[in-house]
């Protein structure tokens, strides 16, 4: 699905993690492969990213509740999300299908899965997992390291479901 603009748009989905204060660079590099960015962060996402300037970057109110049923969408439909940071709580609701907040609530209906979602089961599924256990703190105090390069590409190697030719 494309917006008006007729770019493909991204979900950006945030967790509560000191990586969401460092979305801005991500979504300016989504944004100059061509993608529409559209950012929801959780309750505790919105702890760390700073919605305002994510809002004036993309253009886009950014989420972090769900609506009033009797209220319009604001965001355009997504053709694609990426889930950065993601942290292990939201992993794991991700497979148990729980959907407690926004966030989790627009990634499980993507799924469109009514049984239990795992990492391996995401793959599986042509989901992209990007989990680097060398970057993860350890008890030598290694600071963690977000693989920000990873994502970046793994999202310049995507097409969009919308530009996919029939039956892929």
């Amino acid at each position: 699905m494309t917006s008006a603009g007729s770019r493909a748009v991204l979900y950006v989905i945030a967790c509560g993690a000191p990586p969401a204060a460092q979305l801005p660079d991500f979504v300016g590099s989504a944004q100059a492969q061509g993608w529409d960015v559209c950012v929801v962060v959780t309750p505790d996402g919105a702890k760390f990213a700073d919605v305002g300037h994510l809002a004036r970057l993309t253009g886009h109110p950014v989420r972090i509740h769900y609506k009033h049923p009797d209220e319009p969408d604001v965001l355009p439909p997504a053709a694609a999300f990426v889930v950065a940071p993601a942290t292990f709580n939201t992993v794991n609701k991700l497979a148990h299908g729980i959907s407690d907040t926004l966030a989790l609530g627009l990634v499980n209906e993507a799924v469109g899965s009514g049984v239990p979602v795992s990492v391996t089961a995401l793959r599986e599924w042509g989901i992209r997992v990007i989990l680097n256990p060398a970057g993860l703190p350890h008890a030598s105090g290694k600071p963690a390291v977000f693989p920000w390069e990873e994502l970046r590409a793994g999202l310049a190697g995507f097409v969009p479901a919308a530009d996919r030719p029939a039956g892929r």
